[in-house]
């Protein structure tokens, strides 16, 4: 551990959003007492990128404009790979949730994809928020979050019967519900920005927001801009 804290990791976070039946919803589970970070808080599913999320074959890329967010503002000596976080945030919603979004086709090496006969597909994924855990937490991820419409998820949407065991109690929470648990500071951030842009959205497909909020805490010095 440096001055700086532990190192800091790539991770993504998907926020799933049900829009229809009745009030918008977002999918979370509560993290385990026992664990090393955030424990019982309420998250949306997500977790550290993996080696092999660089090599996982997408049935449809990130958007170009998307791509071009995530690749901004570098930590020193990393290079961001965007496809890599966008396979990562699908696999994490398998992992966690059981839930799986994705075109038809053979050959994928997860579990659920691969028996579903799907091919994970990050066409749809919407960059929203990013996040660098402050230096004095025992882990540190750089987070990107990422918005998915629960209408792109294959089969039940209420089905968690696949999911780990890395979070309890699953369920899609009303947004105005979803304030009042126990959350992580930078989760409560990020519902506002959900609420927002549902907002500025209505009724239509949901968009990629004007500018990514990113919270940066390489350093010992907070730091809040705006990625355009």
């Amino acid at each position: 551990m440096s001055d700086q804290g532990p190192p800091i990791r790539d991770a993504a976070t998907i926020i799933a959003i049900r829009r229809q039946p009745g009030p918008p919803a977002v999918l979370m589970g509560m993290r385990g007492a026992m664990a090393a970070f955030m424990p019982s808080k309420y998250v949306f599913p997500g977790g550290a990128v993996d080696p092999g999320d660089a090599d996982l074959h997408l049935a449809r890329p990130l958007a170009s404009s998307d791509q071009a967010r995530l690749l901004a503002e570098p930590r020193d000596g990393v290079t961001p790979d965007p496809a890599a976080l966008a396979a990562a945030a699908l696999r994490e919603l398998a992992e966690e949730t059981g839930l799986l979004i994705g075109r038809s086709g053979a050959g994928c090496p997860l579990p659920g994809y691969a028996e579903a006969q799907l091919i994970p597909d990050a066409g749809s994924l919407i960059y929203l928020f990013r996040a660098i855990t402050p230096p004095a937490r025992p882990r540190r991820f750089d987070a990107r979050f990422f918005l998915i419409d629960a209408a792109e998820i294959h089969g039940d949407p209420e089905d968690f019967s696949r999911a780990c065991d890395e979070l309890s109690h699953l369920h899609w929470v009303p947004l105005p519900e979803a304030r009042a648990l126990d959350l992580p500071f930078i989760t409560e951030v990020v519902l506002a920005e959900l609420a927002e842009l549902l907002v500025e959205v209505g009724d239509g497909p949901l968009r990629a927001p004007d500018t990514v909020p990113f919270f940066d805490n390489r350093t010992r010095t907070p730091r809040f801009s705006q990625i355009a």
